[in-house]
């Protein structure tokens, strides 16, 4: 599978962008917890669809790893496709197993850690009136 052609590391989150016109083939099954792996000392996010109505991203987090505390304006999906994660939500810990999703609301501050390694989907659809 290629769907990456570059890599960006900013603030420890490793960005494996697709490149433009590519992306999981359609019309064609994938195993999604196939699509990225694992690397030490990271968290890596790799761009499945990216459209102007919303994303759909794969992630992976080493152990230790995680996503400092941000917001979106527009209320976000997440579904871990293996291991354990807890993501805070307005200071509120949600511990979340693989096969497990959560919103994330809109404008809610929200920050995610990896106390072990795991791998999630997130989704964000932007419907423009948030």
């Amino acid at each position: 599978m290629n769907i990456t052609d570059k890599t960006e590391k900013s603030n420890g989150l490793e960005h494996r962008a697709a490149p433009e016109n590519a992306g999981l083939e359609k019309s064609k099954s994938h195993i999604i917890v196939e699509i990225i792996e694992y690397t030490p000392d990271s968290a890596v996010i790799k761009t499945i669809i990216r459209k102007s109505t919303g994303n759909i991203s794969v992630m992976s987090f080493d152990s230790g790893e995680g996503l400092t505390e941000k917001t979106s304006p527009y209320d976000t999906f997440t579904q871990l496709i293996e291991g354990t994660a807890e993501i805070v939500i307005n200071k509120q810990s949600n511990w979340l197993n693989s096969g497990q999703g959560i919103i994330i609301p809109a404008h809610a501050p929200y920050f995610i850690k990896a106390n072990s390694r795991f791998k999630m989907i997130l989704t964000i659809i932007k419907n423009g009136y948030e």
